[in-house]
């Protein structure tokens, strides 16, 4: 082999103008696959235009390529674009990866099994929450999240849970960041309700969602921690009102907070003080 092509080994082919152009297409391929992704009836091809701030034409070559790969696919009837089987593969890569989804699995099984209420498990991801597991409640009503949909931290029960361990500057930077948008009547949308709330958490162990993300569902909530003791995941407990009343909140957050510090201990992480 010569010197010449040693060099070009490991490398790829083109100039760098070419490379910075596959790097652009790349950062607006994800962009329009996060935006999918956020979007479960699907997206018009002149609303992914506008995410990536492209030519419906250059938008439509991109929605091409990645058609080709097999991450999305279009609604032949309605026009729309959604995201496709390939890339839900390529996320629930990222949940086999983490163990902590596998780990709490047998947990929120077991949370259906004595509450007969929908047990999920969720992550802080850019100032949201996001639902990663979910253990289906048997009863007829009952509370069923979309996995990977999203909720304002403040405004739900592994929102809040979340919350509660971060820093109290992360926390503050969220705020500033993200509002504290009145969801339902009952949101806490002041930073002093929501500060105060932060602290019960600590004190109780659990986060409780008074109908604040949804009117009619109540949610009881607590922190997974990691080895420093900060905010991991969290799980919860939701269902209708009507069988979460307030009188049975306290039942189900130690039942919840009790798995958490299990799930916490199986994984090496550390319970943090309410004084942290």
């Amino acid at each position: 082999m010569t010197e010449s092509k040693r060099k070009s080994v490991g490398r790829p082919a083109g100039n760098g103008k070419t490379t910075s152009g596959h790097s652009q297409s790349l950062v607006r391929g994800l962009s329009i696959l996060e935006g999918l992704a956020a979007a479960p009836g699907g997206l018009a091809l002149s609303d992914i235009a506008q995410i990536v701030g492209l030519a419906p034409s250059t938008t439509h070559r991109l929605l091409q390529a990645l058609h080709q790969q097999g991450f999305i696919a279009q609604d032949a009837e309605m026009g729309v674009w959604h995201i496709d089987a390939k890339t839900f593969r390529v996320g629930n890569a990222f949940l086999e990866a983490r163990d902590f989804v596998a780990t709490a699995r047998p947990f929120l099984h077991q949370l259906t099994a004595e509450t007969e209420e929908t047990a999920n498990l969720g992550i802080r991801d850019q100032g949201m929450a996001v639902f990663l597991a979910q253990s289906e409640s048997p009863q007829m009503m009952r509370m069923i999240t979309r996995l990977g949909s999203r909720a304002p931290l403040h405004a739900s029960g592994v929102g809040k849970a979340l919350l509660a361990w971060l820093p109290r500057d992360e926390v503050e930077r969220i705020l500033h960041t993200r509002g504290l948008d009145k969801v339902t009547p009952n949101t806490l949308d002041t930073p002093s309700r929501l500060r105060d709330a932060l602290g019960e958490i600590r004190r109780q162990g659990y986060a409780c969602d008074r109908e604040e993300h949804a009117i009619g569902l109540n949610c009881v909530a607590a922190t997974l921690h990691d080895e420093n003791g900060l905010p991991l995941a969290a799980i919860s407990v939701s269902g209708p009102a009507a069988r979460i009343p307030e009188a049975r909140l306290a039942e189900l957050g130690g039942l919840v907070s009790r798995a958490a510090r299990e799930i916490t201990t199986r994984l090496g992480g550390r319970l943090p003080s309410a004084q942290d």
